[in-house]
C-alpha cells in the first residue's frame, strides 16, 4: 500500500489536484495498485483556517505518508502577511522539504512534437521536440545559508554548500542519466566567480569517475541560460545547485510551451517524495476552468514511479498525456490556431483518464 498525503493548497491548486487524483485512481484500477489518499490543509488555506501555513496536523500527516501530492500555495493576498515565516512559500514549502529530508528536485522538461508550435523558439530549433531533466539540489545554497537577514539599508543572504550535499545530488543526476538513452550530464555552476561553485565542480568531477558510462561536461550558468534558448536539444540531464536550478528549470519549462506542462518531484532517501507542478497558484484564473492540469497529472506519474515503484502505471499516464496532445487537444495556455478543441481543466482530466483506462 502507498499512503499519499494530498495537499490541494491555494488558487488553482484544488482543481488541478482533483484532476490528478482522478488519473491516479484510474491508473490504480487498471494496474491493481493499492493507493490510499488522506487530505489536509496547507499554504494560504491553512493560514486562513489555523493561523499557520503548515499546521501540526498537516506536518504529521506528511511525515507519516509515503508521498505528498501538492497543488500550489500562496498568492498576492498572503504576500502581505507581516511575518515572512508565515507566508505560504516560506512557511510551508521550505519547511516541508526540510522535515521530509528532500534534497533532490527532478524537473522533466519535455517538448512533445505535437506542441512544437507552442514553443517560443523558431520551429527549426526544436524539430522533433526535446527531453531535458533538470536535477536541482534543494537543501543548500542561498535559500538556506546563514546568516540571512534584512536590517535597514543592508540585506544578507549566504551561499553555503558542503561536499556531502554535492555528492548526494550528483549521484542522483548520474543515476538518472544512466536510465536515459543519451547518458549525459551537464553540470552547471559559476566556478569562475564563486567558491561554492569551485567546490561543486571539483566534487562533481570526483563522483563522475564512478560512472564511466555517463558523459560529463560543464557549463557556466549564464552560458547555460543562453544555450537553452539557442539549442535546447543539446541537453540531456542538467545538474545544478538550488538557485540556478530554480531559474533554469523555469526557463526550460517555458520552452515546452507553458509552465502548465512541467511536473516536479522532490525526493529524499528511501523513495519518500513531494510531487507538485512547478507553476504557482494562479489565483487570477482559479475557478474559471482555464487551469492546465497536465503538470499535476504528470507529477502523479512521477509519484507512481519514485514512491510507489509502479513504473508501468507511470508510463501509462505519460503516454496518455502524449496521446491527448497528439490528438490535438489543448487547454487555453497551450492552444494554437490548429487545436481542434480547447478543453477546460475538468475536460482535460477526463480525457487523460479515458486514455489511461483504454490505451487502445
Amino acid at each position: 500500500m502507498t499512503h499519499i498525503a494530498v495537499l490541494r493548497g491555494d488558487g488553482i491548486g484544488p482543481e488541478i489536484v482533483e484532476e490528478g487524483l482522478k488519473v491516479l485512481r484510474a491508473a490504480a484500477t487498471r494496474f491493481k495498485l493499492d493507493l490510499t489518499f488522506t487530505e489536509a490543509l496547507v499554504g494560504g488555506a491553512a493560514y486562513d483556517a489555523t493561523g499557520h501555513p503548515l499546521p501540526d496536523a498537516t506536518r504529521s500527516l506528511c511525515e507519516g505518508a509515503d508521498a505528498v501530492y501538492l497543488g500550489a500555495v500562496g498568492g498576492p493576498k498572503y504576500d502581505k502577511i507581516p511575518d515572512p515565516n508565515l507566508r505560504p512559500e516560506r512557511g510551508a514549502l521550505l519547511p516541508l522539504r526540510k522535515i521530509l529530508g528532500l534534497y533532490a528536485n527532478l524537473r522533466p522538461a519535455v517538448l512533445y512534437p505535437a506542441l512544437a508550435s507552442a514553443c517560443p523558439l523558431r520551429a527549426d530549433k526544436v524539430v522533433g521536440g526535446f527531453d531535458i531533466l533538470v536535477v536541482r539540489e534543494l537543501t543548500g545554497g542561498l535559500y538556506f545559508g546563514q546568516p540571512k537577514g534584512w536590517e535597514g539599508d543592508r540585506a544578507v543572504d549566504t551561499c553555503v554548500y558542503t561536499k556531502e550535499e554535492i555528492v548526494r545530488i550528483t549521484r542522483v543526476a548520474f543515476e538518472s542519466a544512466r536510465r536515459r538513452p543519451r547518458k549525459s550530464v551537464m553540470s552547471v555552476d559559476k566556478a569562475n566567480v564563486l567558491e561554492t561553485s569551485r567546490l561543486w565542480r571539483t566534487t562533481v568531477e570526483e563522483i563522475a569517475k564512478e560512472y564511466p558510462d555517463v558523459t560529463l561536461t560543464h557549463m557556466l550558468v549564464d552560458a547555460c541560460a543562453m544555450a537553452l534558448c539557442k539549442n535546447p536539444q543539446q541537453f540531456d540531464v542538467i545538474l545544478t545547485e538550488n538557485l540556478f536550478g530554480d531559474i533554469l528549470s523555469d526557463e526550460a519549462a517555458e520552452l515546452t510551451g507553458s509552465l502548465g506542462m512541467l511536473p516536479s518531484a522532490s525526493l529524499g532517501a528511501g523513495g519518500k517524495g513531494l510531487f507538485e507542478p512547478s507553476h504557482g497558484s494562479a489565483p487570477d484564473i482559479a475557478g474559471t476552468g482555464k487551469a492546465n492540469p497536465l503538470a499535476t497529472i504528470l507529477s502523479g506519474a512521477l509519484l507512481l514511479r519514485y514512491s510507489a515503484g509502479a513504473e508501468e502505471a507511470a508510463v501509462a499516464i505519460e503516454q496518455a498525456v502524449e496521446r491527448v496532445l497528439g490528438d490535438g487537444f489543448r487547454t487555453a495556455d497551450i492552444a494554437g490556431a490548429d487545436a481542434p478543441g480547447v478543453l477546460n481543466c475538468t475536460q482535460m482530466g477526463d480525457l487523460v483518464v479515458k486514455y489511461v483506462t483504454n490505451p487502445n
